[in-house]
């Protein structure tokens, strides 16, 4: 996956913390609804072997299969065991309240899979390296 980032310091020979423009629902045009202001930026530690520096509009990449993992473990493991607990719980002919209650203790089930694998990805976490620049940031 390529994002573009802008380096805003260098932290070691290789290394340097980059600003990336999230991608927002609005495209981009915050002002229209003033939702996601304040977290369109964040700032990721990157490799940086082409000795890129600060202020330089930078290419980066990521391996977009664990990018995606994350996401489907964020967005769709919980709701899919939501719908598998309303499931299971249909199926035994549980009422409509305690299937409810099934449902979001499945959901629960997911969310605590979700903290616990991201536990353990903080010990191999995404990777970021700068591919190329592609200009300098007018100040």
């Amino acid at each position: 996956m390529t994002q573009f980032a802008i380096l805003k310091r260098v932290t070691a020979p290789d290394r340097a913390e980059v600003e990336v423009m999230r991608g927002t629902a609005c495209g981009g045009d915050c002002g229209s609804c003033e939702a996601c202001h304040y977290t369109s930026k964040i700032r990721v530690e990157a490799t940086n072997e082409i000795g890129a520096q600060p202020g330089d509009r930078v290419e980066i990449e990521a391996t977009t299969s664990r990018i995606l993992g994350a996401a489907v473990l964020v967005y769709v493991v919980p709701f899919v065991l939501f719908f598998i607990g309303y499931a299971i719980a249909a199926a035994f002919s549980l009422g409509e309240g305690l299937s409810m209650v099934v449902s979001f203790a499945a959901f629960a089930v997911g969310m605590l899979i979700t903290v616990l694998v991201g536990r353990r990805q903080k010990k191999n976490p995404i990777t970021y390296n700068i591919t190329r620049v592609i200009g300098h940031e007018a100040a």
